[in-house]
């Protein structure tokens, strides 16, 4: 399911009414935890939280035109994913995510390399990806991003 958006307002006047109330919840765990330093925007289709170039000039690899991507958030066909790139890139924060994750939401954890998959809206662990949110500054996130580039 795309959605066609150019802010992050529009992407979520355009949802769903079944989807629209978790969407807003997930936006609104991320933006009151994010820290400094990262922009929301659109970004690949979805609402995305980056490292923006007046912080990080190079961009991101595979396009730097492109600012560097941190988090984002879709609504797709059959559930609500949330994408997040330190998971992907540090084993610690997955193991803390996956660790916590049964103690806020009674679902199985349903995630790829980066992706968390909701289909269930009643049962997003809101204050978990909160937390999730926080772990993160934009320096330690350029850090460990440049890290794996050199790999």
């Amino acid at each position: 399911m795309e959605v066609k958006a150019d802010t992050p307002q529009d992407y979520l006047e355009r949802l769903p009414l079944e989807r629209k109330e978790a969407v807003q919840k997930l936006r609104q765990a991320i933006l009151t935890n994010l820290p400094a330093g990262y922009e929301e925007t659109i970004s690949y289709g979805m609402i995305g939280y980056v490292v923006p170039h007046k912080v990080y000039p190079r961009g991101y690899h595979c396009d730097p035109k492109l600012p560097l991507p941190f988090i984002s958030l879709a609504s797709q066909k059959n559930f609500i994913a949330l994408y997040h790139m330190g998971l992907y890139a540090s084993p610690e924060l997955m193991e803390w995510f996956t660790s916590e994750y049964l103690k806020h939401t009674s679902t199985k954890l349903d995630m790829g390399k980066s992706c968390i998959r909701f289909k269930k809206m009643e049962t997003i662990p809101y204050a978990l990806i909160g937390q999730l949110a926080q772990k993160m500054s934009t320096d330690s996130w350029i850090s460990l991003y440049e890290s794996q580039l050199r790999k």
